[in-house]
């Protein structure tokens, strides 16, 4: 018998018996699954109520094993950058866990940033960049997360330019880069689980 649980009253357990390859689920959404050809718990697509702490217990006739593993989730950000009327360069890194860092080509002690935090953990930072007396051609937004890294580039001659255009209604460029989760497999490491 091999178990999964996590480590809260109310949370998913996930238990097979393989002498008889039958599973039982007990407070288990649809993603959390077992894994057959490699006896583990499958999450897919994870999500950031799964982060916590898991169990694994594994009865034998060796005897009773438990295994210990804990999930960090890790959300890349969503990142824009635009530039606005007041001739600054908006950096955007949106609903990251944990928070994305945000630095300027070229380097500028001008520039200011604002950091939100979302009651589901995530954080997004902005970073402003202001370009009205700048001579460089263009601004560079470096991301950095565990996650990604993401390099925008804003061209300022054009888009000093197209400023006015933009003023009067038409639709700013936005330069998005939308982060993708994929699953996550817990394997226990133990006996055989056949005898």
């Amino acid at each position: 018998l091999m178990t999964w649980k996590k480590n809260c009253s109310s949370c998913c357990l996930l238990s097979y018996r393989s002498d008889q390859k039958m599973i039982q689920k007990v407070n288990c959404s649809e993603r959390i699954m077992w894994k057959y050809s490699d006896p583990a718990l499958h999450i897919y697509p994870v999500d950031l109520e799964d982060e916590g702490n898991y169990t694994c217990e594994i009865a034998n006739s060796e005897g009773n094993f438990n295994f210990f593993s804990s999930l960090t989730v890790i959300v890349p950000p969503t990142v824009t950058l635009i530039p606005d009327q007041s001739r600054v360069a908006v950096c955007q890194a949106s609903a990251a866990k944990p928070a994305a860092d945000i630095s300027w080509i070229p380097a500028s002690n001008q520039s200011t940033e604002e950091e939100f935090h979302h009651p589901n953990g995530t954080v997004t930072r902005v970073s402003y960049f202001g370009w009205a007396n700048s001579t460089f051609p263009s601004v560079t937004c470096l991301v950095t997360h565990p996650a990604t890294n993401h390099t925008l580039l804003l061209d300022l001659t054009y888009t000093s330019h197209r400023l006015l255009y933009l003023l009067i209604g038409a639709p700013a460029i936005v330069v998005a880069v939308v982060g993708v989760i994929s699953c996550l497999i817990f394997r226990c490491r133990g006996e055989s689980l056949d005898e």
